[in-house]
């Protein structure tokens, strides 16, 4: 597993930092329908959360700024990613929304001069996606993270067949095994070596699973924290080093809590800041429906464009005040900068206590990342 840590110089680590984003969608495919609303999910995922991680990777790479990740990318995700239809679709994708941002930057720019700075950098963002999209990655989201696998900057590990949760199937041995092994073959068909990882759906794990991860050359998974917390015997580092299976030699990796909630909490976690885009004012659903209707659902149904004005200002009151860039990506650093001082004061106080470098294991939804927090990848 790829740990990230501050080592140079020969100087020993108080501690390990390892983030770990799990990437999933469902499979949604319609070859029989000009369009499908569920579409959009893997539309939004890519215009919002998987290119522009990618885009930041990339840029960190060329930049010669070493970094280390660990990215789950599931058998339904990359088969989406890879499919030539979906591919075309999303071009279509693009090239709609960048249409419609260049009538919000004249629209904009007569009527609402408050919006036109917000305007015109949307209108800039897409048109960058679509040249990363078809230029850099020519289409192969899956190829663009491996190569940044080789590269040695990301660890990519793999999931089940269908994102199944596993203790609902422990009934049916022959199921599990097929999940599992069908997320490991897909794996090695994609990115040329037998993946050392699972991220288990929904952290499930039941005992005796172990035994069916090992037969398919896996070596580590993630649980929740109450996955160690609760193991018998009770491991004596608790979440803060990974422990091995009784059944198999796996090595179980759990949550941190702390930094878990400095991300997830509703009323502590960094994404409700005022400057921050607020997720749910978007022009899809404010907009003239006759303006409107060639960008959303041809049926006429209002849905999200990802273009949106407003800032979270306050989470509690409707009355939004208009989104500055440059105010949220201040904010960002700020918090980017937060999050790491709070790892090395936990890992400080850990390793007083523990007889090695704790390792704090911060595991998140990509999605989270540039879709519900749009400053997530910055």
């Amino acid at each position: 597993m790829v740990a990230a840590a501050a080592v140079s110089g020969g100087i020993d680590p108080e501690g390990f930092l390892c983030l770990v984003l799990h990437a999933h969608l469902p499979f949604i495919r319609h070859p029989e329908l000009p369009y499908m609303l569920e579409e959009n999910w893997l539309f939004e995922g890519l215009t919002e959360t998987y290119l522009p991680l990618l885009a930041h990777f990339q840029s960190l790479h060329d930049d010669g700024i070493p970094f280390r990740c660990t990215l789950s990318l599931t058998p339904t995700l990359c088969a989406m990613f890879s499919d030539p239809l979906l591919q075309e679709r999303y071009e279509r994708h693009l090239e709609k929304l960048i249409e419609l941002a260049e009538k919000e930057v004249d629209r904009t720019g007569r009527h609402e001069r408050e919006f036109y700075a917000a305007a015109r950098w949307y209108h800039d963002r897409f048109l960058f996606l679509r040249d990363f999209y078809a230029g850099i990655c020519r289409r192969d989201v899956v190829a663009a993270f491996r190569r940044l696998q080789e590269l040695g900057h990301i660890e990519i590990i793999t999931s089940c067949a269908t994102h199944a949760f596993l203790p609902n199937m422990q009934h049916n041995a022959k199921a599990v095994e097929a999940q599992v092994a069908i997320g490991a073959d897909d794996y090695a068909r994609l990115f040329g070596r037998a993946p050392r990882g699972i991220w288990l759906p929904e952290c499930g794990y039941y005992p005796g699973l172990e035994s069916i991860l090992a037969r398919h050359g896996l070596h580590y998974f993630f649980v929740d924290s109450h996955g160690l917390l609760c193991a018998d015997p009770q491991p004596v580092r608790g979440i803060y080093a990974p422990i091995f299976c009784k059944g198999a030699p796996l090595a179980a990796f759990a949550r941190d809590q702390e930094s878990s909630k400095a991300v997830w909490s509703a009323d502590e976690g960094y994404p409700g800041a005022p400057e921050y885009r607020e997720f749910y004012r978007d022009i899809g659903f404010e907009r003239e429906m006759e303006y409107i209707r060639p960008y959303i659902d041809p049926i006429g149904a209002r849905v999200q464009t990802g273009i949106k004005y407003y800032r979270v200002t306050d989470r509690k009151n409707p009355v939004k005040e208009p989104y500055n860039r440059t105010a949220a990506l201040r904010t960002a650093e700020g918090h980017a900068r937060d999050f790491l001082a709070n790892r090395q004061r936990q890992a400080g106080t850990l390793a007083a206590r523990l007889d090695r470098p704790p390792v704090i294991v911060s595991p998140y939804d990509a999605e989270l990342f540039g879709h519900w927090w749009f400053e997530g990848p910055e």
